[in-house]
């Protein structure tokens, strides 16, 4: 308890899954959060779960509307210490078949609203003395599955950003590390297997050795990553796959 007290923190896709977790492990450890999402009923009830917590709508893929969330923080909090760029947005399909409307929802959220987020974050955070980015790509940032190539090159792309980003920004103390997520039950993830999957242990533990993932594994990790606990990592891809790309 209380390893980020003192520290202001933005979650964007907060509104459910990943997002939701580390909005509330981060306020447990004593972050003062900033709660982002389109899915303003989910961010009611985040908000009702957990009052310490501001949410605010936020579409990602919108520049000036990233830009007035970190606006919103650095003025209801005073600073901005931690940028965690959770929305994500999966479409599976085989490459023939992948629309443009799907391509471009990708791009419009995996891509665009983690750049956008880096980007607006990192003045804020020089006017804060520094601070940590942690951007979620997937496990598909390092390996690729059949019928999610867009998704994966969105992903792929998330991982090249924060490297990026945590070279040309480290001389002024700020950090960007890229959580990369393998199997999770979401409901992103979950319109991805067959509906028995997640019933089938068998099943689970033949795709990811220690089985299906749960947000709040991960959040714990997004909140190492957040947090002082890990000063000397930047440019990192942390893998939290249950063993997957160990196959």
């Amino acid at each position: 308890m209380g390893r980020l007290s003192g520290k202001v923190a933005i979650v964007t896709g907060a509104g459910s899954g990943q997002g939701r977790a580390t909005a509330l492990a981060l306020a447990t450890e004593g972050a003062r959060v900033m709660a982002a999402d389109v899915n303003e009923t989910g961010l009611a009830e985040l908000a009702s779960a957990a009052g310490e917590i501001v949410v605010k709508r936020c579409d990602v893929s919108r520049a000036e509307e990233v830009e007035a969330l970190v606006a919103a923080a650095e003025e209801r909090f005073g600073a901005l210490h931690a940028m965690l760029n959770c929305a994500g947005y999966l479409r599976a399909a085989p490459l023939l078949e992948t629309t443009e409307e799907m391509l471009d929802g990708m791009i419009d959220v995996n891509l665009k609203g983690v750049f956008y987020g880096c980007k607006f974050a990192v003045p804020a955070m020089r006017r804060s003395g520094g601070g940590s980015i942690v951007n979620w790509g997937s496990v598909n940032s390092l390996v690729a599955e059949p019928e999610i190539s867009a998704y994966s090159a969105t992903k792929g792309a998330v991982l090249m950003i924060t490297k990026s980003v945590a070279v040309e920004f480290a001389k002024d103390n700020i950090r960007a590390n890229c959580v990369c997520p393998g199997a999770v039950r979401t409901p992103m993830v979950e319109g991805f297997f067959d509906e028995g999957f997640f019933e089938d242990e068998a099943a689970q533990r033949t795709y990811q050795p220690l089985g299906m993932g749960t947000p709040e594994q991960v959040a714990d990790v997004a909140v190492f990553l957040a947090s002082d606990e890990s000063r000397l990592m930047t440019g990192s891809a942390v893998v939290v796959d249950g063993g997957y790309t160990a196959l």
